[in-house]
């Protein structure tokens, strides 16, 4: 692969959750060349975990953090992907699982001027204490615990005849997304006025759409395992639904507060 890619994770107070996601990374069968943890203000328990890694790790994981001030997602994956040292950027959530062909996947359909998002295999709530018990990190067709099964097929003749999109799939998820770091400063980054939880990935990629950035959807390549965990507090989503279709109906491409304070 001749794309060098920055692999970005945010977290928050989960390190059982992330300790899998490194279990998986350190398996790729192209590594990315580096992994860096967007931090929204774990405890100790987290840097801990963190610095085990680090000390053995194929790549260098870097480790970025702010003091716990409510979810600032958008703030802490901008501060992370402005200390990106390379070009590509892998975009992942704290409570996936990698199949070991994910990093090759999302470099082998990388192309200019687009971005790719791809979905998620769901492993259920009964499943998680033999999850975490035997820190599983392989999963197939016919493993136990998971849902949406076909998602776990990996067939590249399928997943190369995706073709280019024009408008924000309802799809997409930012625990399974990919663009250039070029194309994310274009539009400043992630919004840092929305607030709390939800929407922060869709609006940055409405952005990227309106700054003339296609998109392609990833199938039956580029598969993940998302761990189940309680829904988040959606008591303010509706506010940031609201930034969102605006920026859809002005064709806005440029966030005000966002990546550049950190560049």
């Amino acid at each position: 692969m001749s794309i060098n890619c920055s692999l970005v994770t945010p977290t928050y107070n989960w390190p059982e959750a992330l300790e899998l996601l490194l279990l998986s990374v350190q398996r790729q069968s192209v590594l990315p060349n580096e992994v860096i943890i967007a931090d929204d203000g774990s405890t100790s328990k987290t840097l801990e975990l963190i610095q085990k890694y680090q000390k053995n790790f194929p790549v260098p994981i870097i480790h970025i953090w702010h003091k716990d001030n409510g979810n600032q997602k958008p703030a802490i994956m901008n501060k992370a992907i402005a200390k990106a040292r390379y070009e590509y950027i892998v975009e992942i959530d704290g409570d996936i699982i990698l199949h070991k062909d994910f990093i090759k996947d999302h470099l082998s359909m990388a192309q200019s001027n687009t971005y790719l998002f791809g979905s998620r295999v769901n492993i259920q709530k009964t499943y998680l204490e033999q999850l975490f018990k035997n820190k599983q990190i392989d999963f197939n067709y016919f493993s136990s615990g998971i849902k949406k099964r076909n998602r776990t097929l990996r067939l590249p003749f399928l997943a190369n005849r995706a073709k280019l999109e024009t408008k924000r799939s309802k799809k997409l998820r930012g625990c399974n997304m990919s663009f250039w770091k070029t194309d994310f400063i274009a539009v400043n980054g992630f919004n840092e006025e929305l607030i709390g939880w939800g929407i922060d990935d869709s609006e940055l990629i409405q952005r990227m759409i309106n700054n003339g950035v296609l998109g392609k959807r990833i199938k039956h390549k580029g598969i993940v395992y998302h761990i189940y965990h309680k829904e988040q507090d959606k008591s303010q989503v509706h506010l940031n639904l609201e930034i969102e279709k605006q920026m859809e109906r002005s064709g806005n491409t440029y966030a005000s507060k966002g990546v550049d304070q950190y560049l």
